[in-house]
């Protein structure tokens, strides 16, 4: 993606913020339009200094042409912030993502299908035992078992969280291996492992495909309901 790519978006998102009916957007409550200042080029330097990475270009680009997050697609773009002298983005689940792995390549294969088969079948179930106390014992014991797998910290180094979608439902930028630049959907809450996100024609989804995307429907939402 070239410099200027991102021209105009800021300015067409402030716009948004003024247009009577905007709240019909989905997330609207989320971010209300609203974006972080820009990053400059020093901050951004040393942003990646800090990861040890660097970041995807489009996403790059987007940090100090449009702002370091804010307004975006459901509940918004989790900002990137310089806390007590450190980098970290901050949102619901945020903190999932080791940000001192960065580097290491994003595995694009989780957790063994059949493994994660096996544990679902173990999961206890509360009829099955007379005292409820026993049931919340073997529950957590299985728990723990199951996060051990599908919360491994192994499964997402070399990926950020840019988004929450309410629900513990959760989206995932990839900044290092052949996934690079590309969004994944975190539905574990629902007991499926990570997936890549695909468009109709099962193409994968950039984070300038995500945001673009995002903005076009919010606009076409407005324009439907003024």
């Amino acid at each position: 993606m070239s410099a200027g790519s991102w021209a105009g978006v800021r300015e067409q998102i402030q716009g948004l913020a003024k247009v009577p009916g905007a709240d019909v957007v989905n997330g609207i409550k989320g971010h209300g339009f609203l974006l972080e200042d820009p990053l400059d080029e020093s901050e951004l330097a040393e942003l990646e200094e800090q990861l040890g990475v660097r970041l995807p270009e489009d996403y790059r680009e987007f940090l100090t042409q449009v702002g370091a997050g804010g307004a975006g697609p459901e509940y918004g773009l989790f900002p990137v912030r310089r806390v007590d002298g450190r980098w970290r983005w901050e949102g619901d689940g945020a903190d999932l993502a080791d940000l001192t792995r960065l580097s290491e390549p994003f595995p694009v294969q989780g957790p063994d299908p059949a493994l994660v088969l096996a544990l679902l079948e173990e999961c206890p179930e509360e009829e099955d035992f007379e005292e409820i106390e026993d049931f919340d014992q073997a529950y957590e014991a299985w728990d723990e078992k199951w996060d051990a797998v599908m919360w491994n910290p192994e499964r997402t180094v070399g990926a950020v969280v840019i988004c929450h979608l309410g629900c513990a439902y959760r989206q995932w930028l990839v900044v290092s291996g052949p996934e690079r630049g590309r969004i994944w959907s975190d539905d574990r809450v629902d007991e499926r492992d990570l997936e890549p996100l695909l468009g109709p024609e099962q193409e994968p989804i950039t984070f300038s495909r995500w945001y673009r995307d995002w903005l076009a429907e919010a606009l076409r939402t407005v324009e439907q309901n003024e």
